[in-house]
């Protein structure tokens, strides 16, 4: 079939109005639809030009080709184009929209036809997404962005999809899923999700939610999160890690979770209790403002799918259950009677809410009660709830009915059968009534007693109360607590607890009428206050029965429990409450001394909490709890180190004041014992040291060091309790003060060194943040621009310039490692160096790096860059103070002598010190064995070379000598001319240790360690002929040595670990069985009390 004429004019208009076509579509969406109608009608005239093939019976799609050839040359323009170019946006919106066009069109015409046949639609868009495909993998990322945002925009406008379009899709999306630009990542997102069918449950399927939960709880980018979030579909196996992301770091994100995408559930009841309680906990408590609003709208949402049906409402959460006062179910309570105002105006409470209460209502009127008191609404108050008398009538009745059904279950359990649904039943009902009654107490705890006849009915029932031993434990608070509001003072509270217990106690009253006994509502007004009458002492425990012993230890536990309450409520010294002597010595100090586990504990936290309010019992019994420590399982260790800080913390000036006596060493002894404990112990001794420390109370620079180490060592990884303390300790620590700041820089260098170690002594299954990242961390913890400004305070600015002193210092050893070298050269780029410092200070920094690159210049290209940068910083920026510096006037001051001397006893490297015999390196090695072998500094004399050692020591002293002066021959003799009493810098770092040398006869590498003595002698014959220490501080280092060297052979044998330094409190009290503690000592500590 030849040509049609009349079609060749169309061909020929094409390569004009296809371009003025899509010129119009970039300038406004608004002629888009317009521009359809144009292109559709190009199009259907372009498809009707064919020509027949050489057979004569198919034919060419000639002007169907050439115009998909020049719809794709105007699409191929826009794609180099970066993101954000708005024309080119308006074009890809163009190009899906056209899409969706005809495929609306082709529906409309098709009439029910075979869907099979291939139409110009179906062709144009599947050559379209063929070529796209060409460019999934091309070099330019904006390119790919384009193309993939494209494939994006048509996927969201395509109903239905061919499978042959749907397989080059699959496999292509998914790679671009992990693609290096995120930009790329976040459409390649958006696409994927597009391709997801719910009725589908083939393997593609999966393979593409697969890819999209990794992407939303792996990817880096907060962008592509972001998009996955907002596209990903909610189900039952999406949900789960859609929920993850209200934890996420970015607040956009985490606000995107709540509103609106957890909006789309159409019932709250798709999620589990569990989810909805963490939804709820995790966002009315965000951070963020705008992620709290966003939560507390999901939550309001809630409450209008249950038409504000506001019990229905409680019963979405395990309220019955939570442990917390401030639980989940409080505080998507309290959101919903703050957001809705209108449900809380509508609450009823008339006689019919009280005539039959269950969980619900209970707790919907004691949170209803506190948001008013928080509103200081008592109007609200009195017009709602019941007066004080009709409260505790209520009260009584609950508690009578608890005792009913808790002795029919005691009968049932031992003469009836078995039945377990009907014993869940029963629980669940003795469960509902309990929690009803403590809703109602700590409701009573918020209510006014103004009425007389109400306050004394409530003291009477809480007074019977308390003296009963069936009282569920988690009653005894709130008895208490009621007590305390209605007692005339503390005095009074104790004197009524008091009484209780030697009630509790007595041998001789009637167990009929202590527990068990219901009160009537007739007789509980007139119940009098039973004083103490004097029965017959206790048997004892050797006279006892089994049953007569389990009895008492059960009356004991409760006695306690109520000790522990009211010591807990009391502020008042112990001396002024004489009632508590006698619980003191009859009650709390044996139940310390019994072996069972829980009367041990609660005995030890009573006497804890009286040292809290006695200050000679608090000192006499201090060293009882530390001596406990060691020897107790984790739970009581837990609860004993608790004590141990509340009393370090409120007799601050007894333990760790200046007139305190060894509470320097308790706190060393925490921190020396913090290695070899559990991770929750670890958790309460980091939070405990850290109090410490942030209060000021502690500013020993050992117990920082020691946190840094929990904090970033490879031990604590899978410790998150710690881990979370400490991210939150440094930074507030560190920016509160810039004494902190400074305490922080002067161990800097230390910790770099330790941390290096670790990191290169690392096992394979171990994970630890590199040196770059551990010394970041310290140079931000350590910046004087993120300091917080405190009246009356003058922030210290050079801070970072003296650790740029430290590190450049650091520089002149030549035993650190490469790898080290350069972070700590990468690490100077990143010091504040203020624009105002003294002459001196910056003269002093530009003297050492002067000579750190004439006498040891770097040989790491990396390293001597990034000093060189630095050392142009700091010419340029302080030009005016450095010139004229002369550095010959400059050693004539006197407070710089310290600083010329380690100059001067720098040995410039030469030509020959590049390659030295391999005995400098076992030089080292001894070196370093000997800085671990102790925790004192040391001078520079025990380094010194002898030339006339004693003779005890001679063949040591003589090969000691000879290392020295070998080293010494090889440099320049005209730079030293006394080299062999010249001391090697790097000997001045190190710490003092056991002298270790290399005997002639000893084999390679074997090393030999003096003993006390001899190492004594070694040392003072050396220091005969020794210069004198630069500082003070390494002499009262060296004073020391001696004395730690001597303490293992004075100390006996105990439980605590490398603890030499100690000699008084932890000698005397900590000397403990290993398996169960010294009990004569025990005994001999609370006697003495």
């Amino acid at each position: 079939m030849p040509l049609q004429r009349t079609a060749t004019p169309v061909l020929h208009a094409l390569p004009e109005s296809l371009p003025r076509i899509f010129e119009q579509a970039q300038i406004s969406t608004a002629n888009h639809q317009k521009n359809f109608v144009a292109l559709n009608k190009l199009h259907h005239a372009a498809a009707s030009v064919t020509e027949p093939m050489q057979n004569g019976i198919e034919i060419t799609l000639t002007g169907e080709r050439r115009f998909e050839d020049l719809f794709i040359s105007m699409l191929l323009r826009v794609l180099p184009l970066k993101k954000g170019a708005t024309v080119v946006d308006r074009i890809v919106k163009f190009v899906a929209g056209y899409v969706k066009f005809i495929n609306e069109k082709e529906k409309q015409t098709s009439n029910g036809n075979d869907e099979d046949d291939e139409t110009p639609a179906s062709r144009f868009i599947l050559r379209l997404i063929r070529y796209l495909l060409r460019g999934f993998e091309a070099k330019d990322k904006n390119v790919r962005f384009r193309i993939l945002q494209i494939i994006a925009e048509i996927l969201s406008t395509m109903g239905e999809m061919d499978e042959e379009i749907y397989e080059l899709l699959h496999e292509s999306l998914v790679n671009r899923a992990h693609d290096k630009e995120p930009a790329v990542r976040a459409q390649a997102i958006v696409a994927l999700t597009k391709l997801l069918n719910p009725e589908n449950t083939d393997e593609s399927q999966e393979e593409v939610i697969d890819v999209l939960l990794d992407t939303l709880v792996h990817d880096p980018s907060a962008e592509v999160r972001k998009t996955t979030i907002i596209h990903v579909p909610l189900t039952q196996r999406t949900l789960s890690s859609v929920l993850t992301r209200t934890r996420d770091v970015d607040a956009s994100i985490r606000k995107l979770v709540y509103v609106p995408v957890l909006e789309q559930l159409e019932n709250p009841k798709q999620m589990t209790i569990a989810q909805r309680e963490f939804l709820v906990s995790t966002g009315l408590k965000d951070r963020e403002q705008a992620v709290r609003a966003a939560a507390a709208r999901l939550v309001a949402s809630w409450a209008d799918t249950l038409n504000g049906d506001i019990l229905q409402f409680i019963k979405l959460f395990d309220f019955d259950l939570s442990v917390d006062e401030d639980g989940p179910a409080q505080q998507a309570l309290l959101s919903v009677f703050e957001t809705r105002v209108d449900i809380l105006d509508n609450l009823d409470f008339g006689d019919a809410f009280w005539q039959e209460l269950t969980p619900e209502k209970a707790f919907l009127a004691r949170v209803f009660v506190e948001h008013c008191i928080q509103l200081k609404d008592e109007g609200r108050i009195e017009a709602n709830m019941p007066v004080m008398t009709a409260l505790a009538f209520r009260i009584q009745a609950l508690y009578n009915a608890l005792l009913s059904r808790t002795q029919a279950d005691e009968e049932s359990k031992v003469f009836g059968g078995k039945d377990d649904s009907a014993d869940s039943n029963k629980d669940e009902e003795v469960s509902g009534i309990r929690f009803v009654l403590g809703e109602l107490m700590k409701l009573a705890i918020n209510m006014d007693y103004a009425d007389e006849i109400g306050r004394r009915k409530m003291f009477a029932l809480v007074r019977h109360m308390i003296s009963q031993d069936s009282l569920p434990d988690n009653l005894v608070p709130l008895c208490l607590d009621i007590l305390r509001k209605l007692s005339s003072g503390e005095r009074d509270l104790i004197r009524i607890v008091v009484e209780v217990i030697h009630e509790l106690r007595d041998t001789d009253a009637d167990e009929d009428d202590l527990r068990g006994k219901s009160m009537s509502a007739d007789n509980v007004e007139d119940t009098p206050v039973p004083g103490r009458t004097p029965g017959r002492p206790r048997k004892l425990p050797s006279e006892m029965s089994e049953e007569e012993k389990e009895r008492a230890d059960a009356v004991d536990l409760r006695c306690l429990s109520l000790c522990i309450g009211m010591l807990e409520r009391v502020n008042s010294s112990f001396e002024e409450n004489s009632t508590l002597e006698g619980m003191l010595g009859e009650l709390i100090i044996p139940a310390v001394k019994r072996k069972e586990l829980p009367l041990r504990e609660k005995g030890l936290v009573s006497l804890g909490l009286c040292c809290l309010i006695a200050r000679r019992m608090a000192l006499n019994s201090f060293q009882l709890f530390l001596q406990q420590v060691q020897s107790s399982p984790e739970m009581l260790k837990i609860r004993i180190l608790h004590i141990v800080f509340d009393v370090m913390m409120v007799h601050e000036e007894d333990f760790l004041g200046n007139a305190g006596v060894g509470g320097d060493r308790v706190v060393e002894f925490l921190t020396k014992i913090f290695e070899n404990e559990t991770p929750k112990v670890q958790a309460v001794l980091c939070t405990g040291l850290a109090k410490l420390m942030l209060s000021g109370m502690v500013s020993d620079e050992k117990v920082l060091k020691s946190l840094v180490i929990a904090y970033m060592s490879p031990g604590t990884a899978d410790n998150q309790e710690v881990r979370q303390c400490l991210s939150y300790f440094f930074p507030i620590y560190c920016y509160s003060s810039s004494a902190n700041q400074r305490r922080m820089q002067k161990i800097f260098m230390s910790m770099f060194e330790e941390l290096s170690n670790m990191h290169s002594e690392l096992d394979e299954d171990e994970e630890m943040v590199s040196p770059l990242q551990a010394g970041s961390l310290l140079v931000d913890w350590t910046d004087p621009q993120k300091s917080v400004e405190i009246l009356g305070q003058k922030t210290d600015k050079h801070v970072h310039l003296d650790l740029a002193v430290d590190i450049v210092k650091a520089l002149f050893n030549q035993d650190l490692e490469k790898d080290s070298r350069k972070v700590l050269c990468q690490l100077l780029a990143k010091l504040y160096v203020p624009d105002e410092v003294d002459d001196d200070k910056i003269r002093t920094l530009k003297l050492l790096v002067n000579n750190v690159r004439s006498r040891r210049p770097l040989k790491d290209t990396t390293s001597n860059n990034a000093l060189t940068r630095f050392d142009s910083i700091i010419t340029k920026k302080f030009e005016a103070q450095l010139e004229g510096f002369n550095e010959e006037e400059y050693r004539q001051l006197e407070y710089l002598k310290d600083l010329f001397e380690f100059l001067d006893d720098i040995i410039p490297d030469d030509d020959e010190e590049d390659v030295k015999p391999k005995r400098s390196a076992r030089k080292r090695r001894s070196e370093s064995i000997a800085t671990t072998a102790t925790e004192t500094g040391a001078d520079e004399d025990d380094y010194k070379g002898s030339p006339e050692p004693k003779p005890k020591n001679q063949g040591k002293s003589t090969t000691k000598k000879r290392r020295v002066s070998k080293s010494d021959d090889e440099s320049s003799s005209e730079e030293i001319p006394s080299a062999p009493t010249r001391s090697l810098p790097k000997r001045a770092a190190k710490k003092a240790a056991p002298i270790i040398v290399t005997t002639p006869e000893s084999e390679e590498g074997e090393e030999l360690e003096l003993g006390p003595e001899e190492s004594e002698s070694e040392s003072e014959s050396e220091s005969e002929k020794a210069t004198p220490p630069p500082s003070s501080r390494s002499s009262k280092s060296r004073s020391k040595a001696p004395r730690k060297r001597r303490m293992p052979e004075q100390r006996p044998n105990t439980d605590i670990d490398t603890f030499e330094e100690y000699d008084s409190i932890m000698d005397a009290t900590l000397e403990v069985d290993e398996a169960e503690g010294d009990d004569s000592e025990v005994d001999n500590l609370l006697d003495d009390l």
